[in-house]
Order: structure tokens, then sequence, then C-alpha cells
């Protein structure tokens, strides 16, 4: 089987990774391989052609395959909340929490991450067009002619090569960017930075489609209770991030990855509450991905609920 996510040398979907390498899955029965599929909305195509089982990704990029959640489900959440940094030049001088300094100035940010940016600032009275605020992809991070892209690390170094004022993306990539005194983090959704609403836009989640859910039910109950496993041991154990960094990840982050982690650990929760599934649906129909009023059951595999308490 096949699990893809799309940004690997992260924190944002390390729980689907960590499960891969420290046997969770195989504890379980299943025999999975990880695989990135950048960016991540052709994760989700491919999850949707059969080329893939599950997808650790933004729960809100389902629907890039799965219009109006017709075909696919929530197994789980990696974590809690909107898990992505606004980060800007550290010679822009700019303060935390003041989204002033967006305007005039161009971000990178990947397809579909950018739209929790876009939304984010509108709440946050920025006008994209009049404020002259650009938000495209980051130089060399297109995924094209079959490149292997790992958004955060590139989103850094084109900061740094002075490409970009700014960037939305994990953070592996922000943590980097200030380590080398070229970036400054303006923005922590998690943390509480931005509008209140902004947190649930969207979160790292696990999802299948309904197809594997209906055939293979044992299968999709084994890889939530394989993700709840990882969690559980990270946050037991947040030394086990680096083992995992070590298999994946160039030296320098394979040593950052833990530190990161234990910032993650209060929002490893895998359970998705009907709340955060009501202030997704809404962002998605603020910004025109969604139109319908989906309920919670057609989003959330609900009948592997009880899992997240085991």
């Amino acid at each position: 089987m096949k699990l893809a996510v799309p940004d690997l040398i992260s924190n944002s979907y390390f729980p689907a990774a960590a499960a891969v390498e420290l046997g969770f899955f195989k504890e379980e029965g299943l025999d999975v391989s990880l695989e990135l599929v950048f960016p991540v909305d052709r994760a989700y195509r491919e999850m949707r052609d059969g080329h893939i089982d599950f997808v650790g990704g933004s729960a809100h990029s389902v629907l890039a395959a799965f219009p109006e959640w017709k075909g696919a489900k929530l197994l789980c959440a990696q974590a809690q909340g909107m898990y992505w940094f606004l980060v800007m030049r550290a010679d822009l001088g700019a303060r935390r929490g003041d989204v002033e300094v967006v305007k005039g100035r161009s971000i990178g940010a990947a397809p579909w991450v950018e739209m929790g940016l876009r939304r984010l600032l509108i709440e946050a009275g920025i006008d994209l067009e009049r404020d002259a605020v650009r938000i495209a992809p980051v130089p060399g991070a297109s995924g094209s002619e079959g490149g292997i892209v790992n958004f955060g690390l590139t989103a850094a170094k084109a900061l740094e090569d002075g490409l970009i004022d700014g960037f939305w993306a994990n953070g592996m990539g922000a943590e980097v960017a200030v380590r080398r005194a070229v970036g400054t983090v303006v923005l922590d959704v998690r943390r509480g930075d931005g509008p209140k609403s902004c947190f649930n836009y969207t979160m790292s989640a696990l999802a299948t489609t309904d197809r594997l859910i209906a055939q293979s039910p044992d299968i999709a109950g084994a890889a939530v209770r394989a993700l709840v496993k990882t969690q559980a041991a990270l946050k037991a154990d947040v030394t086990r991030a680096t083992e995992v960094g070590r298999r994946l990840f160039p030296p320098q982050e394979a040593e950052l990855i833990a530190q990161l982690i234990r910032r993650d650990l209060p929002y490893y929760d895998p359970s998705i509450s009907p709340e955060f599934v009501a202030g997704m649906n809404q962002f998605s129909r603020d910004i025109g991905i969604l139109r319908g009023q989906v309920p919670y059951e057609k989003v959330v595999a609900t009948r592997f609920a009880a899992l997240w308490a085991s």
C-alpha cells in the first residue's frame, strides 16, 4: 500500500511518515510505503485514480480531487489547527502579528496551501489587489518534470536568495529561515496569530477513499490505529523523531526535527470535531472550492471515531 505526503522534510506530516518509519503500520498488519507527491492536489488526484491508498495532507485539499466531498473522507487528524507560518525577510523588521508587512510584497506559497493565507489576509483587512500583495509559487518549487520538491526548504532558500519577500510554509522552512537569520516569523496560526477563525481553516489529516473504506474497513481502521500509536509514541519519547529524521532528512534538518515536534505535541490529537469541519467548510465556501452544506459524517469517517481514543 502507498501513503503520500506533499512535503517530506517537514513537521507538517511527520506523524504519517513516522508511522511508516517506526513500524506502526507494520504492527497493524499493513505493508505501507511512503511517497512524496507534490503538490497536495496532485497527491489527492493520485489517490482518486487508485495509485495511492492514503494521503497525509491538508484536509481542505481533499476537495481538489473529490468535489463536494464525494468519494473520500478524513480518517483522523495528524495534528490540530492550520499549521503554516508566514515568514518575511528579516531586513523588513516585521513584528509578530503585523500583517501590514505583506503590502507591496511577493510571498511564495504552494498550490492549495496559498488559499489559507489569502483568506487569512482578507479576514485581517488586507485587500490583496489594492495592497499589491503577490502570492505565487516559489521559484524552483513547481514539481515539474518529476522533480522532488520539499517545499519549506525550497522556500527558505528562495528567501535567502532574495527571490521572494516572504513565504507561507511549514515549520521546518520557518525554522531554517530564522536560524539562517534571513527570515522573521510574522504569523503562527496554531499559537494564536491571525483571526480566530483561521485555526480551523484546515488541519494536517489522514484521508482515504470511500472505496477503500467500503471494501476494506479493516485496513482503514488499522491505519487510524497506526497513526494514533505514532502520536502516543512521540509524546512518550520525542527523541524518536530524530530517529525518523536521520532516515529521511538531510543531517541538519534531522537534528532539528525533534525540537519542532516537541512544539507540536500539544496539537497531537487524532480527533476531528464537528466544530473543525464547520470551520473548514465555511473557509472552503468562502474561497470557492465548496458550494454546499456538507454534513460532518460526509467529511469524516465517523465509524472509526472510537479508535481516536484507543
